[in-house]
């Protein structure tokens, strides 16, 4: 046990000094070094920032689905052979539920039949299809469409992992780094925001739902009229106090936007450009030349940017969005098209920011702690074990420098919980060198030469470190696996310690006292 090869002494000085390498660069500006260099990254409660907490509004999906039944039990009717009658067609988003009554009862079957074609299929489980409503008929005309649970539960699911993602891209086009989005809960996002101090513009964008579609506006409604006609839906345009009274028909989709940026027209006005893909062209073409010299409403989030006639049927998939813009604006707007439209709008529910000063405030107290309770460690093995303690007090600075060159190397994020987890490492990483050095005494008053005490100390204690440590490793896998984010951040620091210390410990200890004692050759130990 205390006879090392030539290879395994460069090998464990070869990941030392590596660990020295990987862990120096977190000393120097991060501007100071190439982009190559990898630095560990500080968490908001250390860096400062935003912190954001947005809620998935489900119910505005159920709004929407229900409005597009309306709006198809309206056209069905319309289109019919002979045309359906109706009175009372509305839509209750509180029962989940679209009814109308049909004039003949005996074309009720036909209503119902028109709804049932508008039906979703969603996914029931265990791979089977089912539509999102149940349609009912009763014999005095009414017929009811109302969405099942099975397609609210999905929905809503749907709509929390689209928006999560969706988040994540928009996060991303704002060139945010190190940022952190994840799922809390059923319908909720965490949006952490490290080096964000004013999240008032990351708000905006993660707030709008962008979504974009192209309306026909309906030129024959009384814009001073109370209530629009139906199928259509009065709007406020983007300036000016207008109003639009817009068809409640979608002509094409926002979704079917490939590409959008920021450009200047000739006039040197700020636009946004975008282009669709094959389905949004082809859609887009028919509607121009079906309706040229028809305005064309653009609406973003039930507000009109513009409404330009058509002049002639664009064909090229290409389009310019023009209006009151500034840069900032255009670039914000096109970050939105190009991340794609939230299913359903976020409502920030909690929000809060870190200034810079208080993380620095929090990395001072951090260090000064790490410093105090190195200091005390450091002077309790010296005092307790001697020359063998110190030994083991170098294998602890090696511990916390190839803990910090892992941690570097993985590219964690350290927060106030992740110093609280390398502060424990240092009490923890000295159980084995006390198990060790306790095990190596035992042996000394048992009689045992000093080569014999130290080969039974450093062996029959491996084990018992081994033991211990791994109870330490369970714990620290379950905190990961059930914690949210600071907690995750604690378990990685601890476990990764752990790890480190159980090699500083049996090896990097042991090659030192092997190395000091083929010098010395002592009679006693000075344990």
């Amino acid at each position: 046990m205390m006879y090392f090869a030539r290879w395994k002494v460069f090998a464990i000085i070869g990941v030392c000094l590596l660990g020295i390498l990987v862990s120096l660069p977190n000393l120097l500006p991060r501007s100071a070094l190439p982009d190559w260099v990898r630095q560990i990254s500080l968490g908001l409660d250390l860096r400062g920032g935003s912190y954001l907490l947005l809620e998935v509004d489900t119910s505005a999906m159920v709004r929407e689905r229900l409005e597009a039944l309306v709006d198809t039990a309206r056209r069905g009717a319309a289109t019919a052979n002979p045309r359906i009658l109706y009175t009372g067609l509305n839509a209750n988003p509180a029962e989940r539920r679209v009814s109308v009554r049909v004039s003949d009862p005996a074309r009720a079957p036909d209503m119902a039949r028109i709804l049932r074609e508008a039906a979703i299929s969603v996914n029931a489980g265990a791979g089977s299809q089912q539509p999102d409503i149940e349609v009912t008929a009763a014999p005095d005309g009414v017929v009811g469409a109302t969405l099942t649970e099975v397609a609210l539960r999905a929905k809503a699911a749907n709509a929390v992992e689209q928006s999560l993602e969706i988040v994540r891209r928009r996060v991303d086009e704002t060139g945010v780094a190190e940022a952190l989005i994840a799922r809390q809960g059923s319908n909720r996002i965490l949006v952490q925001l490290p080096g964000v101090e004013d999240p008032a513009r990351i708000k905006d964008l993660l707030g709008r739902t962008a979504r974009m579609t192209f309306h026909l506006l309906d030129e024959s409604a009384n814009l001073q009229a109370p209530t629009p006609p139906p199928g259509t839906m009065f709007l406020p345009g983007d300036r000016f106090q207008e109003r639009y009274a817009v068809r409640r028909r979608v002509e094409v989709d926002g979704a079917n936007l490939t590409d959008a940026r920021a450009g200047q027209d000739q006039n040197g006005q700020w636009v946004v450009n975008f282009t669709f893909d094959s389905v949004g062209t082809r859609r887009f073409a028919d509607v121009t030349r079906q309706n040229v010299g028809r305005p064309f409403a653009i609406v973003l989030d039930e507000r009109v940017i513009t409404a330009p006639n058509i002049r002639e049927p664009i064909t090229g998939g290409r389009g310019q969005i023009s209006g009151s813009f500034d840069v900032r604006g255009a670039n914000d707007l096109a970050v939105l098209l190009r991340a794609g439209a939230l299913p359903a709008p976020l409502t920030v529910v909690e929000e809060r920011t870190v200034g810079p000063e208080l993380g620095a405030d929090a990395i001072r107290a951090g260090m000064i702690s790490l410093a105090v309770g190195a200091s005390f460690v450091f002077l309790y093995m010296g005092l307790a074990y001697g020359f063998l303690g110190w030994l083991a007090n170098i294998a602890l600075l090696a511990n916390i420098v190839i803990m910090i060159g892992v941690l570097t190397v993985m590219g964690a994020t350290l927060t106030l919980p992740g110093i609280a987890g390398i502060v424990l490492t240092l009490g923890t990483a000295l159980d084995a060198n006390i198990l060790i050095n306790e095990r190596i005494r035992e042996e000394v008053r048992n009689g045992r030469t000093p080569i014999s005490a130290l080969e039974l100390g450093f062996t029959k204690a491996s084990g018992t470190i081994m033991d211990s440590n791994l109870t330490n490793l369970i714990a620290m896998a379950c905190l990961y696996g059930f914690g949210s984010g600071p907690v995750k951040g604690f378990a990685v620091t601890v476990a990764v310690g752990t790890i480190v210390q159980m090699w500083t410990a049996t090896v990097v200890v042991r090659l030192m006292v092997a190395a000091w004692y083929r010098r010395r050759r002592p009679q006693t130990l000075p344990v």
